[in-house]
């Protein structure tokens, strides 16, 4: 048997690039030496925008090209039009005039000779946006460096529809800077190279879009060689004519009005009326304007308006069609709600985004992608992967959207979705009938480096037994486990074509596919993976697939292997929960029984979650001889670990399969309202004899879990292991620990440190804070009254709205040894902000945080605090398709990093790209070059600029929404 994939997630975070100011005393010069002459200043402004017609961010790079540094600088230039500064970050922004004033914060007043530093803000204008002509910095003009092209895709309009077949015009304009002529324009589905035109005015007619939606940009070259890419602007292609609504999501206050547009996607050769009726849902909506509307040869694309009225009393949700005689229909969803709740209006609002097939946040299969944009670097290594962490996030979105709407059907529906694509099925884990429990798994040890695997197999080492499969089969009926695989390759960019039910179907599959990357120890970046399938069928990789990569062995067999995000699982929970509360709240609780009963079935099987990797006792376990194995469940930690991973032969007469749990504890990964939930809702109650008493326990190791990490000043740190190093060796002496478990202050992975993040500090508490509305624990309360006092202190709200929250988390020290009967109080255990940020998705998961706790709490400062977070990002970051902020993004300079791999080994990755010691992150990922924003990175590589995206994650707007919706709930 072979073992699984170590399962490794890395950080989304952004990166700051905060150069630190050092300042230095003045020395008294020598009698008779003549003082020091400064070298004159000499600098460069690179000035990049991001332009959607009334509004646009600018990111600027000061480079300093002098042999000095500069201590303290001021960047001035002036607009030749109407912008108007909205905000700025990284600087302080002022505006006289048409005048810009930058000066430098507190973190970057330094630049060193050859240095670099990033500024940015956003601006509102009308009319022409030209970019400024010359720049100076503490009054010395600066170089120009050579600005990118202005690229902006004029046509189709954002949320177009046009029927298949009928020609989608692409127009865009392009002006090129420093005296440079535009050379090209070429226009993009996607990654999809459609057409270029090399003259003005720049376009071109695209007949051949699949039905379906569509995300189009324009790239504009420059004589220079410098390129840039418009913003994305969505369609969809329907099969035939069709009535085409300006939104599919809709919110109306009690007693008030709302109205969107209505048009055709083609022209008809004869007038046409367009009826708009209520189709069904909440009576007390209805069209009060623009019932009948008749669109003719010369006007059917301009857009005419539909009113709807709600009553005084009463809230769900109804639907209006619009329909027309030979035309496709189109449904748009109207939420009534009460008449004080600004922020349900504005989940909805969000919601509409978000769900708008037109925006691309989602599949055609309706799976939601890590992004919506495609060059994205995180755990996933492009944004058209995703995770399971996207399908809990989906559910928990769609839980909310049944609270505020009354229409359960789409939370079901997020169910089935990830039933079908994302827990592997039957087909896909063929052969854990011969599953051994008295022998899970074969002992490997993690190695400290990438370039220390594979990891040699050792039979000699014991191994404990698994005592939760019996029951577990007993209690469903099979062998099969019930539990989402973390990450997909959902538009099989890779090409391994791993769709469910199907192995290695290849580059031409056109359905999800399973991926993994992540297994090659704790220094394992992202950066550094190979990726590999689930299922390893040796027809892509080296003469034994991938599996010679990772484990060392005789011989190897075609296999299956999938690894569970814990967090994730545990999330599904917690939104099943919420829907299950919501919905009976309505009286609908049977709406969302059938579903929440698969909650409590997936909240069983991840109790494989609590256990050490390879069911060994827990506690003080060193030697992988020595540490003894494990007999049942002293095996288990009761709390969430890294991950839980299971696989097999994929010959059904081989007679093999595996499961291993994980011996590495983070404090981020912990959920108590999912545990609270699996031992008393008896809604969730799991089927097996031991899940209910099992997660009362783990109710109660958690959150003494979160007491023993709470740092002095208040932040929770980072978890603990019952393997040091992944191998059971023996940890540094003096090594607090938690029921026998070693502290670890970045368990699992260091490149980032895990425990860095704030985002791991706001989702977690979250939780527990949510655990503490619902119940009022004195357990939680204790952990969240230290935690919210620490982060509000580290919490700035501007005038303007703006607020910086921490971002990069530093440690020292340890907390001290647990005594459950008297808990320390962990003086020598300490944190501090190394650099802030103002994340959207991560200030809402904050803001969530603040709400939850104050509800219960009455904090005033967490409810004001909670309310300036969500006011700040909705009034300053809103664009077309959601809420989001520029990231400037200094790791991308590891696009060339080198991959590990041995000496002499080779192989072929599904497109044909090589595999051997000489590969690096993006030999590997050739497809990144034909993305349309690859000229940022290649840029970059050559020395430029940090490029600057704006990302659209979709866990980051679930979550925004979600914060605005839990507000209007609790305290609105």
């Amino acid at each position: 048997m072979h073992p699984p994939p170590r399962r490794r997630r890395a950080v989304r975070r952004l990166w700051a690039a905060a150069v630190t100011a050092l300042a230095l005393p003045l020395s008294m010069l020598a009698v008779g030496t003549a003082p020091a002459q400064a070298a004159t200043l000499q600098c460069s402004v690179d000035y990049k925008t991001n332009d959607w017609g009334s509004g646009f961010t600018a990111d600027l790079t000061l480079t300093n090209r002098g042999t000095d540094a500069v201590n303290g600088w001021a960047l001035t230039y002036a607009y030749t039009g109407n912008q108007k500064l909205v905000n700025g970050w990284n600087g302080t922004w002022t505006q006289s005039g048409t005048a810009i004033t930058v000066n430098n914060a507190s973190y970057n007043g330094t630049i060193a000779a050859g240095a670099a530093v990033s500024t940015g803000a956003q601006f509102s204008y009308s009319g022409t946006n030209t970019a400024p002509a010359s720049f100076a910095v503490n009054g010395t003009t600066c170089t120009g460096a050579h600005q990118p092209p202005l690229t902006v895709l004029t046509s189709p309009a954002a949320g177009a529809v046009y029927t298949q077949g009928t020609a989608v015009p692409l127009a865009a304009t392009a002006a090129a800077a420093d005296s440079a002529t535009i050379s090209k324009v070429e226009f993009y589905d996607n990654t999809t190279l459609l057409g270029t035109d090399t003259s003005a005015p720049y376009s071109l007619s695209a007949s051949g879009l699949t039905v379906g939606s569509h995300s189009l940009l324009a790239k504009a070259y420059d004589s220079l060689g410098a390129s840039a890419e418009s913003t994305p602007v969505g369609i969809t292609v329907a099969s035939g004519p069709s009535v085409v609504a300006s939104t599919n999501q809709l919110a109306v206050q009690q007693g008030r009005t709302a109205t969107y547009d209505v048009k055709l996607s083609t022209q008809p050769s004869a007038n046409v009326t367009v009826t708009t009726a209520r189709t069904g849902g909440n009576t007390g909506v209805s069209v009060t304007g623009g019932a009948s509307l008749t669109f003719t040869p010369s006007n059917w694309s301009t857009a005419q308006q539909v009113t709807v009225t709600a009553a005084a009393s009463g809230t769900g949700a109804a639907t209006f069609d619009s329909t027309a005689t030979g035309y496709t229909k189109a449904t748009v969803t109207v939420t009534q709600i009460a008449a004080s709740k600004e922020y349900d209006a504005r989940f909805l609002d969000l919601y509409g985004k978000i769900t708008n097939p037109a925006n691309g946040y989602f599949s055609p299969e309706g799976i939601p992608y890590h992004a919506v944009e495609t060059l994205i670097v995180e755990a996933p290594d492009q944004g058209h992967e995703t995770t399971s962490e996207a399908y809990s996030y989906l559910l928990w979105l769609q839980a909310m959207y049944g609270k505020v709407s009354g229409d359960w059907t789409k939370f079901n529906g997020a169910w089935d979705l990830m039933e079908k694509y994302m827990i592997p099925t039957h087909a896909d884990q063929p052969t854990n009938s011969f599953y051994n429990a008295s022998k899970p798994a074969t002992y490997a040890p993690e190695l400290d480096t990438p370039n220390e695997y594979p990891a040699k197999l050792d039979t000699a080492v014991s191994v404990g037994s698994d005592p939760i499969a019996a029951e577990l089969k007993t209690a469903y009926g099979t062998d099969d486990v019930y539990g989402m695989h973390w990450i997909q390759d959902v538009d099989n960019v890779y090409g391994y074509g791993n769709e469910p039910g199907k192995c290695e179907a290849g580059p031409t599959a056109t359905g999800p596919s399973y991926i993994n990357t992540f297994q090659r120890g704790p220094q394992e970046s992202v950066w550094e993976t190979v990726p590999q399938p689930t299922c390893d069928a040796f027809k892509y990789g080296g003469t034994n697939g991938y599996l010679d990569l990772f484990t060392g062995d005789s011989s190897y067999a075609k296999q299956w292997k999938y690894t569970d995000a814990p967090d994730a699982d545990a999330r599904a929970v917690q939104a099943a929960y919420w829907a299950d509360v919501w919905a009976k709240a309505q009286g609908k609780g049977a709406d969302v029984s059938a579903t929440v009963g698969k909650a409590a079935k997936m909240g069983d099987y991840l109790r494989y979650a609590m256990y050490d990797k390879y069911f060994k006792k827990i506690g003080n376990c060193v030697g992988p001889s020595t540490c003894a194995a494990g007999t049942g469940k002293d095996a288990s930690a009761y709390l969430l670990s890294w991950y839980y991973a299971w696989g097999g032969a994929t010959d059904t007469s081989a007679g093999w399969a595996w499961r291993i749990g994980s011996s590495h504890v983070h404090g981020g990964y912990q959920n108590p309202l999912a545990a609270y939930a699996l031992s008393t809702n008896a809604d969730l109650k799991p089927k097996s004899a031991t899940g209910q008493a099992d997660w009362a326990k783990s109710l109660d190791r958690q959150l003494e879990f979160y007491r023993w990490l709470q740092s002095n000043e208040g932040a929770i740190a980072g978890g603990a292991t019952n393997s040091w190093a992944g191998r059971y060796a023996t940890p540094p002496a003096g090594t607090s620990t938690f029921y026998g478990m070693y502290y670890d202050q970045q368990p699992v992975y260091h490149d980032p440190p895990s425990n860095q993040w704030f985002g791991f500090q706001a989702w977690s508490m979250e939780r527990v804070a949510e655990y503490y509305q619902q119940t009022g624990s004195a357990a939680a309360k204790t952990v969240l009254d230290k935690w919210v006092s620490w982060a509000l202190s580290k919490t700035t709200i501007n005038p303007d709205g703006t607020y910086l929250i921490p971002s990069t988390l530093q440690w020292s020290g340890q907390p001290d040894t647990w005594n459950a009967s008297s808990p320390g109080a962990n003086s020598g255990l300490h944190v501090t902000v190394a650099d802030y940020t103002n994340d959207v998705g991560v200030a809402a998961a904050y803001a969530k945080t603040l709400t939850y706790y104050a509800a219960k709490s009455g904090n005033a400062q967490a409810k004001t605090t909670a309310k300036a977070l969500l006011d700040g990002m909705w009034g300053n970051y809103q664009d077309s398709l959601g809420v989001a902020v520029p990231e400037t993004r200094t790791d991308y300079s590891r696009f060339n990093d080198s991959v590990y791999v041995p000496s002499g080994w080779t192989g072929k990755m599904p497109n044909g790209d090589t595999i051997s010691s000489s590969s690096t992150f993006t030999s590997l990922r050739s497809f990144y070059k034909n993305d349309p924003a690859w000229s940022k990175i290649s840029a970059y590589l050559a020395g430029g600029a940090a490029p600057v995206f704006t990302y659209h994650r979709f866990w980051a707007q679930a979550d925004i929404a979600m914060a605005m919706g839990s507000y209007a709930e609790l305290l609105e």
